[in-house]
């Protein structure tokens, strides 16, 4: 049995902060979305106001649910975690205290600067470059607190989920410097440093590993940690979750070029990005398949805790669109797939399904022990969320699948003297219904969002809720 030094204790001040916002951008970025999926469905909701438009509020909704939601998410549960596994006190509160509020200045400075159209264009990279400065600064900070409290860990151990979280702070580093390298011409006006097709690569090679290490390594961290502690079973196979930690990272790299198949870019680039997307496979399933046999001995836990229900239908979506995405990017399927709605299905099959629904169940199981309590103030309400997620979800991603296969076809199909069968409107006309039943999931997922944040409310007003800073340590 683990012992940790009497004195020690835990930053908690910080990772209820994090949390918090997780929950607050989660409403602001789903309502951005909900918006412009009705922007598509009834286009007079544009307004006829440019910083109302759907090219503007698009990459504010990206923006927000990524870096808004998901890295307080990330940030809440790192924090936490490498804290708990390493027996040590964050390695430094007031660094850990700039990144909150370092994060939040660069997510407010998007709020302001997308809607009035000041954007490098770079897709998950629109930021102008003051605040992708913002940007390193903080997240150097944040490495200095992550790999500083692991340093100086009292527990021998590294816990697998630490390497994780390490492996997306370095390179959502090393990605953010390279995509982003820009010739100031202004305050709010740069040009990117490449040019053409080494642009594009740049771009997707962020792109795609934006996707690979923010929004999968750093969540398979979150995984690793709270599955087994909600399910209070081991990880399945600690060997395991090497082989697809050392299979992953050495992987993910390479598969940015599936983005840009028939462009400019040398066929052998294109073919490699394929092959790669499709070696991730194993390592993906691998991940998935562990965490979904730490529940061995415990499935009848589903029943009751809907906590557990996020966590292991969010390894369910995780384990499709990881299936999914090499499959699409194979370069036969890529050729009916690419740049319809499709693309957007898979996307939110992964946001929505692994994404948000295992930073839901982090979250809901965080809020207790960080306000000192039991349980959440309702758990038929975690259960409401749960199946307002669900549904959502798959209302989203099915509309988004079926239109994206009808766009595919219809856009190829010719008659027998060569012309194109359909008009470009004639696709977006038959598009409309599955843009409103994707309106539609939208809206029913951000309602369960809109759930979480009044028990969460709930809980922390409880008479019995304390927000202690600083914590006495507990083994992990």
């Amino acid at each position: 049995m683990s012992t940790v030094n009497a004195d020690l204790t835990y930053n908690y001040k910080v990772v209820r902060q994090f949390a918090i916002m997780t929950v607050v951008w989660g409403i602001v970025g789903m309502s951005l979305g909900v918006i412009i999926a009705s922007q598509l469905v009834w286009p007079q909701l544009n307004l006829d106001l440019p910083w109302t438009h759907f090219g503007r509020l698009r990459p504010l909704h990206t923006n927000a649910v990524i870096f808004g939601f998901g890295g307080s998410a990330l940030f809440a549960t790192s924090y936490y975690v490498v804290q708990r596994t390493c027996q040590a006190r964050l390695f430094s509160d007031g660094l850990a205290a700039f990144t909150f509020w370092g994060w939040q200045a660069v997510l407010i400075a998007a709020v302001i600067t997308l809607p009035l159209g000041l954007t490098s264009t770079k897709e998950y990279a629109e930021l102008e470059w003051p605040i992708d400065l913002l940007i390193l600064v903080t997240w150097v900070s944040y490495a200095i607190v992550f790999f500083g409290t692991i340093m100086k860990r009292s527990a021998p151990h590294i816990y697998v989920a630490n390497w994780f979280y390490g492996a997306f702070i370095i390179t959502v580093a090393v990605l953010h410097i390279g995509n982003n390298l820009a010739l100031p011409a202004s305050l709010f006006k740069s040009y990117s440093a490449y040019a053409g097709v080494t642009d594009a690569m740049m771009q997707w090679w962020w792109g795609h590993n934006a996707v690979g290490f923010f929004l999968t390594a750093g969540f398979l961290g979150m995984m690793y940690y709270f599955v087994p502690k909600q399910a209070n079973r081991p990880v399945y196979s600690y060997r395991l979750s090497i082989v697809h930690f050392w299979a992953l990272i050495a992987t993910y790299v390479w598969a940015g070029g599936h983005h840009l198949h028939y462009s400019a870019l040398p066929d052998w680039a294109q073919t490699a990005g394929m092959i790669m997307s499709l070696i991730l496979l194993a390592p993906s399933w691998g991940g998935m398949i562990n965490g979904m046999m730490t529940l061995s001995g415990a499935w009848h836990k589903l029943r009751t805790d809907p906590i557990l229900r996020f966590l292991v239908v969010s390894l369910s979506f995780y384990g499709m669109s990881t299936f999914e995405g090499p499959m699409m990017a194979i370069k036969t399927v890529n050729a009916l797939s690419h740049n319809t709605d499709w693309t957007i299905g898979h996307v939110h099959s992964g946001a929505l399904g692994w994404v948000a629904m295992i930073s839901i169940g982090a979250i809901y199981h965080l809020i207790p022990k960080l306000w000192g309590i039991k349980e959440m103030y309702s758990t038929g309400l975690i259960n409401v969320h749960f199946w307002l997620a669900t549904v959502g979800t798959v209302l989203y991603i099915v509309a988004m699948w079926v239109n994206g296969i009808m766009q595919g076809l219809m856009w190829r199909a010719v008659n027998e003297d060569g012309t194109l069968t359909y008009s470009f409107v004639q696709a977006l006309e038959a598009s409309w219904p599955g843009y409103l039943v994707r309106f539609i999931g939208g809206v029913i997922f951000l309602s369960g969002m809109l759930v979480m944040a009044w028990n969460v409310w709930m809980t922390i007003r409880q008479k019995d809720a304390v927000a202690a800073d600083n914590v006495a340590a507990q083994p992990a």
